[in-house]
């Protein structure tokens, strides 16, 4: 029998002998500076970054799509741009192992179906009107979006800025060109309508930040492979030339990539993380972009009142801005 003076720690626990066991089941996943893990980093870019990425790239596209026109039908041109976007989003994502409910599917061809519309109807537009008048037109649809969400005298100030800008960038006339303008007007009303069912789909994710967000563009690449069937039977027909000149066809698959793949994927990501209505009133940054891009790569040169009014547009958006915690926790409510 051992007695209690020899053992000290009889009937109670040692001070130290556990203790190595569990620091060193804890140290085989070290943790980070801060405490917890970093996030990805999607979530560490601030939204307005990829809006950014989506404006250059949403007025990049269609003006190659211009320079297009001169060897392809327009509409061939559109059908092209749509079946490229379709292609790229069924190889990178296999969109159609997606479950939905009967409610969900519907969203789907419906968005394809708006997507096939508002394509067609914007290059029918800037084949007869300044790349530039057709952005602005374009902004009009946001302007009531962003209205729906004004809550502040900020917001309110910053939308009647931007709404100044744009009139000013445009002095539109509908005299000379009354179809382009009725073809720019219709591309709006469906630019409202891929802004509402977008945002929709970009807030339907499952769990977790990453799933949630890969969710929304499988989404967009169903809503795409809709649009393909769509268009075709009024496409296609014009398309038929490049598909045995190799020239043309990388050209057209060039502008489907810069105009419905990289924009539309980088809107979904942008919509994520902000509120529709503040995503909407970003919209207005498009006529500066088309102003930019129909300078550059179309040599369609702004005036001074265009410049005047790009300054309003961007004093309009810095006006609105607040900080992009508050952004991404009023976007998580909804």
């Amino acid at each position: 029998m051992v007695s209690s003076g020899a053992c000290p720690f009889i009937g109670r626990t040692p001070p130290s002998y556990a203790a190595p066991v569990t620091h060193r089941t804890q140290s085989a996943t070290p943790p980070s500076r801060t405490g917890s893990p970093r996030p990805p980093l999607l979530d560490r870019l601030p939204p307005p970054s990829f809006f950014v990425v989506s404006a250059v790239f949403h007025y990049l596209g269609p003006s190659f799509a211009v320079l297009l026109f001169a060897k392809v039908d327009v509409l061939g041109v559109a059908w092209l741009r749509i079946a490229t976007a379709a292609a790229v989003f069924a190889l990178w994502r296999r969109p159609w192992r997606l479950a939905l409910d009967r409610g969900g599917r519907l969203v789907l061809v419906e968005l394809g179906a708006v997507l096939a519309a508002m394509n067609s109807l914007f290059y029918l537009a800037v084949d007869r009107l300044p790349l530039a008048t057709v952005g602005a037109v374009e902004f009009l649809a946001t302007v009531l979006l962003a209205a729906l969400g004004t809550r502040t005298w900020r917001n309110a100030a910053a939308l009647a800025l931007t709404t100044l800008g744009v009139a000013t960038i445009t002095d539109v006339r509908l005299a000379g060109e009354p179809l382009g303008f009725l073809f720019a007007f219709a591309n709006c009303a469906l630019f409202m309508l891929y802004v509402i069912w977008g945002h929709r789909i970009a807030n339907t994710g499952g769990d977790g930040p990453e799933r949630g967000r890969m969710r929304g563009i499988d989404q967009l690449g169903a809503s795409m492979l809709v649009a393909a069937v769509v268009v075709t039977p009024v496409g296609l027909g014009g398309a038929l030339r490049t598909l045995s000149d190799p020239k043309l066809l990388l050209a057209g698959a060039a502008v489907g990539i810069c105009s419905s793949v990289i924009p539309y994927v980088t809107d979904q990501l942008a919509m994520a993380r902000l509120p529709r209505a503040s995503f909407a009133l970003m919209l207005a940054l498009l006529p500066m972009f088309a102003t930019i891009t129909g300078a550059v790569v179309l040599h369609q040169v702004p005036t001074v009142q265009d410049l005047l009014g790009i300054g309003m547009v961007i004093a309009g958006v810095a006006l609105h801005q607040v900080p992009v915690h508050e952004e991404y926790s009023e976007a998580r409510r909804r």
